[in-house]
């Protein structure tokens, strides 16, 4: 049997709204920060680098836009006064026969940006809007 690296064009995203589909999802990013230390009596010319905080970038999800769904609008329109309705995302890459091979478990998230795709009156494109979340970390779940 051959194995062969997984295709990321199929892919769910739950996100605690209507079950829509998506056309990208990006921002899927991890890092550690390097917390650089050098003691003073030390005659080395270099720091030591340790491992600081873990650091994930937003999560940006695109979709064309369809008449009379303002999900998005409505979640981020809901921000008042340090206040925001969040939610755990689940976005799962799946195989040939549709079932999940990984899913990544994003936590706490809220929207922080909402923006659509410029309007052109020359050019006939699919109008999307695109949401971007902030959000405190994600974890990967492999069945």
């Amino acid at each position: 049997m051959t194995n062969y690296p997984l295709t990321s064009f199929q892919f769910i995203v739950d996100w605690g709204g209507t079950r829509t589909g998506f056309t990208e999802v990006t921002g899927l990013t991890m890092s550690n920060q390097v917390v650089e230390y050098r003691e003073g009596t030390s005659t080395a010319l270099t720091a030591s680098k340790m491992p600081g905080l873990r650091k994930f970038d937003n999560i940006i999800l695109k979709r064309g836009l369809f008449p009379g769904d303002n999900d998005f609008y409505a979640w981020i329109n809901s921000i008042a006064l340090n206040t925001v309705e969040r939610r755990d995302i689940h976005i799962s890459l799946m195989d040939a026969s549709k079932s999940p091979v990984m899913t990544w478990l994003v936590l706490n998230a809220w929207p922080c940006r909402l923006s659509y795709s410029n309007l052109k009156s020359e050019e006939s494109h699919t109008m999307m809007e695109e949401l971007e979340i902030a959000h405190e970390g994600w974890t990967v779940k492999i069945p």
